[in-house]
């Protein structure tokens, strides 16, 4: 982060090429500064050493250990030299246990020299299992004391000593890295500090040296606490200055204010409406209305529950733009979705989207849709209705984004499920209006707030947390398919008795399942062959396998399959139902002719891919099965179960699954049954995603620069960094009291994610 001359030094200088290339191909190390902040992921306490009796399988670990036996036991071979080959077996304890590593060829001269029995060492490889014990191969290792390894120190001080280890990969042990931060050690006295002065003193945090120097080398678990705590403060301070100083710039821009007019559109679709809005609702849309009068763009994040009516309330922000001479663009992740938004815009219009045609009303416009699958003379006459400004909505995908589309006064873009859209897609949008347009980003569930403080920090943010009076609650339950397979089979009942009622029913599957799914793909679509297993998938047969053999199997066949699935329905189980398959490889005007039919009521049971995670509101539909639910993310589920109890009838949602219940996949499907709180469910999601997962691409100045804050751990850091950012930008935009301030940006925003912000 604060990379100052001395500390933006080429590691290759310091540590010597061979070293240095490791460091940059597998850690991304370039520098000095980079080695500095490249922090232990934990500590060794010599005297209370790793449990070897708790190392994890298939894992990389480091242990510090005694060797307490070595044998050397001589063996037929074929291939060694003189038909005899060498294997040295040494055994290793720390008082809790004990591991066998083992040498051969080769390799077991030095160790044999080296590993005599009372030696201490730390060894560092790879855990497998051989003749049912815990082993680790060819261990790299580095001896404690003796052999000139650490010169001059007393047993009382290495065994009081904390070890770090560093997070290493197999072309670099940690002890190796350790090595390397020594050498570079010194020069933190250089390292320039970021934070004011009075902010330090204020919240009594170590200047950066010492901070560095104690995460590095501490002599106490308080020395680490206090680092740890300095560390924090720098990576959310600097994060949150770089978001406030995009904040301050775009206040800055000029924008043609969209103030709707006292009696226009706006006014005539509000009259139409046969519900009430939710208090929620009006107080967003107060928000937006307050925010679009204004003469600088709007950069607003509308997030809330599955359900709450975001799109009414992002309806409302477009009809008041266009009330006010302007356009609005909507821009939706998948054609599906934007045809179902084309279509309920429509229809919540009526006679307010036939402008310019016979029978529309007074202050009617005109709607249309824009999508690449679109035939040449529909797409040539809505370009040409954008061009004129004819068309005063638009709905459409990333074809919006193409340099042929032209808009006559664009005010406003709606960007629908925004961790779908690359930030260059927001700003392709942006940048066709004659000044920047008014910005509202919606997501589809909801996030929490620090997450929303960090991904989405240039913007400001509404939240509705009410949903629509008349929705129904949703009763979730976890179907464990192989130990309970009676459980399956009376979930397809359930589907036949929802049905029998007069409604409808969604299946869910991971995977479409024709010859396109490429072989040997993850989860998300792997594999050609019928799934193992999803023969039982229909029916609710099987036997109850052995829990690690389940988990094996679970994880081993291919996902569940639409086509296979719904063929197996069809058969079995739901016979005599009318079935239709949806996903995203079909052809757009077959995908929405099934949507229609699926929406009229002409169809049973839809059977899809996760194209129906959004924005598809089929009232009628009360139930949904999600097949292979343990593929899915938290979010992903709570958001698809949001397809269900859209209308006044309860919904059902089944999550079946082949995982064994003490599974962590089990565990997460319980806690989405458990709760139908969108914002807890984030929360959970994020606990057990790693923070570069939830950061994504949302922020690749973010997942690269947060080592040791904790998005959700560290909410109250986050939020105070945050106030702290704002009121110093908004004194000092330059920073030019800080020169140790503009370092730090300056590293966390090279080029390339200055340019992600800036399109933020």
């Amino acid at each position: 982060m604060d990379l100052v001359p001395a500390l933006e030094e080429p590691l290759k200088k310091v540590l010597g090429p061979p070293t240095a290339k490791v460091m940059a191909e597998h850690l991304g190390l370039l520098t000095v500064g980079d080695l500095l902040h490249h922090y232990p992921r934990r500590y060794e306490e010599r005297g209370q050493l790793t449990h070897l009796a708790d190392l994890p399988m298939d894992e990389h670990v480091t242990v510090v250990a005694m060797v307490a036996d070595a044998r050397l036991h001589t063996f037929a071979s074929a291939r060694a030299p003189r038909g005899k080959g060498q294997r040295l077996e040494v055994t290793i304890t720390d008082g809790s246990g004990r591991l066998q590593l083992v040498f051969f060829g080769n390799g077991v001269h030095k160790p044999h020299k080296d590993l005599l029995p009372g030696t201490r060492a730390m060894f560092a490889g790879k855990v497998s299992v051989f003749n049912r014990r815990l082993q680790l191969a060819h261990p790299a290792y580095a001896l404690l004391h003796g052999d000139g390894e650490e010169p001059g120190e007393s047993v009382e001080s290495w065994a009081g000593a904390l070890i770090p280890l560093y997070p290493a990969t197999a072309k670099l042990e940690s002890w190796k890295i350790g090595k390397a931060v020594q050498t570079v050690l010194p020069r933190a006295q250089e390292a320039l500090d970021p934070l004011p002065d009075s902010l330090r003193e204020g919240r009594g945090l170590l200047p950066l040296p010492e901070a560095l120097l104690k995460i590095h080398r501490p002599a106490t678990k308080a020395d680490i606490e206090d680092a740890r705590a300095r560390l924090k403060w720098d990576e959310a301070f600097v994060l949150q200055v770089a978001l406030a100083r995009r904040r301050h710039a775009d206040a800055q821009l000029p924008a043609v204010p969209r103030a709707p007019a006292p009696d226009g559109l706006l006014t005539a679709f509000d009259a139409r409406l046969p519900f009430t809005l939710t208090e929620g609702q009006r107080k967003v849309s107060r928000e937006i209305f307050a925010d679009l009068a204004t003469d600088h763009p709007m950069h607003r994040l509308l997030q809330g529950e599955v359900g709450s009516g975001k799109t009414m309330v992002a309806l409302r922000a477009m009809l008041a733009v266009v009330d006010a001479g302007g356009q609005a663009a909507m821009l939706a992740p998948t054609e599906v979705l934007a045809q179902q938004h084309h279509r309920s815009i429509v229809e919540m219009l009526g006679e307010l989207a036939e402008g310019g045609m016979l029978g529309g009303a007074e202050h009617a416009t005109k709607v249309v849709l824009l999508t690449g699958s679109m035939g040449a003379a529909a797409r040539r006459h809505a370009l040409l209705d954008l061009a004129t400004g004819e068309a005063g909505i638009v709905i459409g995908t990333h074809a919006l984004i193409e340099d042929k589309v032209q808009f006559h006064d664009l005010g406003l873009v709606v960007v629908d499920e925004q961790h779908r859209f690359g930030v260059e897609q927001r700003d392709a949008l942006r940048g066709k209006g004659k000044q920047p347009p008014h910005l509202l980003v919606m997501t589809a569930t909801p996030i929490p707030r620090t997450v929303a403080m960090t991904v989405f920090g240039d913007l400001e943010t509404s939240v509705l947390d009410q949903l629509p009076a008349g929705r129904s609650p949703i009763a979730s339950h976890v179907v464990p398919a192989a130990d309970k397979p009676h459980f399956l089979a009376r979930a397809w009942e359930r589907v036949r008795e929802e049905v029998a009622n007069g409604h409808q029913a969604y299946v869910v599957c991971p995977r479409i399942g024709d010859e396109e799914d490429a072989p040997g793909k993850p989860a998300k679509g792997s594999g050609t062959q019928p799934a193992k297993g999803s023969g039982n998938a229909a029916k609710g047969a099987g036997q109850s396998a052995g829990a690690a053999d389940q988990v094996a199997d679970a994880d081993k066949r291919p996902p569940l399959a639409v086509l296979e699935v719904a063929d197996q329905l069809a058969r079995g189980p739901l016979s005599g139902l009318r079935i239709e398959v949806l996903h995203g490889r079909m052809h757009p005007d077959d995908k929405d002719a099934v949507m229609r039919r699926f929406a009229a009521g002409e169809t049973d049971v839809l059977v899809a891919t996760t194209v129906i995670e959004v924005g598809v509101n089929v009232p009628n539909a009360t139930a949904m099965v999600i097949m292979d639910a343990d593929r899915f993310g938290v979010s992903q589920l709570h958001q698809l179960r949001g397809r269900v109890g859209r209308g006044s009838a309860p919904g059902l949602c089944l999550l079946v699954t082949e995982m064994p219940e003490a599974s962590p996949a089990r565990q997460r499907l319980a806690a989405v049954a458990a709760t139908l709180d969108g914002f807890e469910l984030s929360r959970i999601d994020l606990e057990q995603r790693r923070e570069g997962d939830v950061l994504g691409q949302a922020q690749s100045g973010a997942r690269s620069s947060l080592r040791v804050l904790a998005v959700i751990e560290d909410e109250e850091i986050i939020a105070e960094a945050r106030e702290e950012a704002t009121r110093l930008v908004a004194a000092d935009p330059a920073l030019t009291a800080l020169p140790g301030l503009r370092t730090a940006l300056d590293a966390l925003l090279d080029e390339e994610r200055e340019q992600y912000l800036e399109k933020g």
